[in-house]
């Protein structure tokens, strides 16, 4: 086949586009909750054989997570021995699965409609499929996006994952604003020691049916995915690693041209002298960098406001708190354009640490203006730029970083490692948000507000010293020169 000197943008973007899907399932997937989780909790109040307490519903709500840490711990190995490809496939398949059967769990086994302690169990099995879809899509899609991408703009095009990630966050809550319609959420009242009871007058369609669309609404853009994500190539350096030379250069000159997909093919080469290496053979800092950037990135505690955004601006006395999450939806994605268009400009270092004191500001702002009368404006606000804040920084960066910075051969099991570690501290963050935002001393109903975010505006602080002094600037550099600059330390 003939290949011009040129390569074809228009293949490299389209492939891309694709790939990114995976991050779009991912945002849809984790916040599809946020919309649905109070409806789906009055519906489970209705249980006879067992009492769904507020722990079971946290549970339940963090349940996909469990999920996501176990794809994500399989992917270095799915991704080394499958391919970045068909992992990719299988993610599509399970995010599929999990929709339809999260939609309607009494399927083939269970009277519909009828809460009880088995169908609970059968809805979180189908949740935590969906969310070993989002762990292997979550360390995959931008290991794809990258193993692709010319070093020059590799950058930008790992950051649309995150982009896709934020949009499908923004598409899932608008979809589930329009599945509410005119109904409401059911209101929940609490009668002590975690139990809660629906309150009379509460709209029946939220609990029997509402909730049921909102998840079975992920299996059109799981579909999709999981069929286009059959049409796209594996990445040139899969291929090589798995001696598949001829195919790797018909990928490399299709998206970059004839010579310089040759020049690309023989620098991988150069630097990948077996399969895998271990994952220790370029020492242990490389691997803590990528833990720590995983563990900040969530210790800062961004998910606790994207998946309880409604409940939160529902304690602040907001009138239509769907609304409001929209709109923080919206902000984020204007946000992350910023950091699409400027990370290889700026570099990924400048961003986070100007994110990262962006993010604390927000988070001191929040911690002092919470709960209190007339500053609710304030306090809103202070979300906004903190959310805002992390979706120009570590929202893409951390992907691109995690995606670029590990050489070749330890690249699927480092990112596993990372990734893993990521969705360990997503759990932690999401598990402990609402016990810490509701702790009171006292008597004082605001203690639990000030301490939550003040302790996470000091983990801000800390991620941008870390930046500082660990994280190597990899604007410009190709995924081989990874190898040589971690051989140095």
């Amino acid at each position: 086949m003939n290949y011009t000197e040129k390569g074809s943008k228009t293949y490299l973007f389209s492939i891309v586009l694709v790939a990114v899907i995976g991050g779009l399932l991912f945002g849809y997937d984790t916040a599809v909750i946020s919309g649905a989780e109070k409806g789906l909790q009055a519906f489970f109040l209705g249980a006879e054989d067992f009492v769904y307490t507020d722990s079971w519903h946290g549970f339940t709500c963090a349940s996909a997570l469990i999920g996501c840490i176990i794809g994500s711990a399989v992917s270095g190995y799915m991704a080394s021995n499958w391919g970045r490809k068909n992992s990719l496939i299988f993610a599509g398949v399970m995010f599929f699965i999990s929709a339809l059967g999260s939609m309607e769990p009494e399927f083939l086994f269970f009277e519909h409609g009828v809460p009880n302690y088995s169908l609970l169990i059968a809805f979180n099995i189908y949740r935590v499929i969906g969310g070993v879809g989002v762990g292997l899509a979550s360390a995959i899609c931008p290991m794809y996006i990258a193993e692709v991408a010319p070093s020059n703009i590799r950058g930008t095009l790992v950051s649309w994952n995150q982009f896709a990630i934020i949009f499908g966050q923004l598409v899932v809550y608008m979809v589930n604003f329009f599945i509410l319609g005119d109904h409401t959420n059911p209101i929940i009242e609490s009668i002590g020691q975690g139990v809660n009871a629906v309150a009379p007058g509460s709209d029946p369609w939220t609990i029997s049916t509402g909730w049921r669309y909102m998840f079975g609404s992920e299996a059109v853009p799981a579909g999709i995915f999981a069929i286009l994500i059959c049409l796209v190539p594996e990445t040139p350096r899969y291929l090589v690693m798995s001696g598949q030379d001829d195919k790797a250069l018909a990928v490399l000159c299709r998206i970059n041209g004839k010579t310089e997909g040759n020049d690309i093919l023989n620098d991988i080469k150069n630097t990948i002298t077996e399969k895998t290496e271990k994952v220790f053979t370029y020492g242990i800092l490389v691997i803590f960098v990528g833990v720590m950037l995983s563990v900040f990135q969530q210790a800062v505690g961004i998910n606790a406001v994207l998946y309880y955004a409604p409940r939160i601006f529902g304690d602040m006395g907001m009138e239509n708190p769907m609304m409001q999450t929209i709109i923080m939806g919206v902000v984020n994605i204007l946000f992350t354009l910023i950091a699409i268009f400027t990370v290889e400009k700026w570099g990924r270092k400048p961003l986070l640490i100007t994110g990262s004191t962006g993010m604390a500001i927000g988070a001191f702002g929040v911690a002092m203006t919470f709960g209190h009368a007339g500053l609710e404006l304030v306090t809103m606000l202070s979300i906004m730029v903190y959310s805002a804040s992390f979706m120009m920084s570590w929202g893409p960066i951390c992907w691109v970083l995690i995606a670029e910075i590990f050489p070749n051969t330890i690249r699927g099991a480092a990112v596993a490692i990372a990734v893993a570690f990521q969705w360990i501290f997503n759990w932690i963050v999401s598990a402990s948000f609402v016990p810490m935002f509701n702790m009171q001393t006292n008597g004082d109903p605001n203690f639990g507000h000030w301490f939550t975010y003040g302790l996470y505006g000091i983990i801000c602080v800390l991620a941008a010293l870390f930046v500082w002094k660990l994280v190597p600037e990899t604007k410009g550099k190709t995924l081989e020169d990874m190898t040589r600059l971690w051989k140095k330390e």
